[in-house]
């Protein structure tokens, strides 16, 4: 069932069976197919592709030139930047047909992927981490993990607003914008409100 309150330019194509939430905006060139579920509030820029059985939560925002491939959930209010890749198969190849072995990759709530970063199947993105642009992400990554390069590696922590977070010698760190605490406790960090 599709919310007939979202906006798409008449350049997209949006496949009868798609399931798009009330105010999500599509803009040029979308290929949104059968199957896929668009939350509300999200936008799709141009030149993105969905895919059947791709998820997006609430206010996502997909900037151009992104295609969603079968087997990627994403939470509410994850950020993917342009030209990003999600891939869903391990080791494709053109003259095997491998369908049935998609790998689901998760991205939690509020995550980003930067620019250009590829983020190989079957990992979970942990809800608030920031993927740097141009990162291969070939292994989960934690609840406000900042990773980067090639491939990505963990170099910090990050608040919910984005920003990197300076942690004392007691493993705390406040947000500069927020205000919000946080506490690193056996490898892990947790907001403390």
């Amino acid at each position: 069932m599709t919310d007939e309150t979202y906006y798409a330019h008449p350049s997209a194509v949006i496949d009868a069976g798609a399931t798009i939430g009330a105010d999500t905006r599509i803009w040029h060139f979308c290929h949104v197919m059968a199957g896929a579920e668009i939350g509300p509030g999200c936008t799709l820029g141009q030149n993105v592709f969905v895919a059947g059985g791709v998820v997006l939560g609430r206010g996502c925002k997909v900037q151009n030139n992104v295609s969603l491939y079968t087997g990627v959930v994403c939470e509410d209010e994850v950020f993917l930047g342009p030209s990003c890749v999600l891939t869903n198969v391990l080791n494709p190849r053109a003259g095997i047909e491998r369908k049935d072995q998609f790998r689901t990759t998760r991205i939690g709530r509020g995550a980003t992927v930067g620019a250009n970063a590829t983020v190989v199947c079957g990992v979970t993105l942990g809800a608030y981490c920031l993927v740097g642009a141009g990162a291969v992400v070939t292994r989960d990554v934690p609840a406000y993990g900042l990773v980067v390069g090639t491939p990505a590696r963990q170099v910090g922590w990050v608040s919910r607003a984005g920003h990197r977070l300076a942690l004392d010698g007691a493993g705390r760190a406040t947000c500069p914008e927020t205000g919000e605490g946080y506490q690193l406790h056996n490898g892990l960090l947790r907001p403390l409100a």
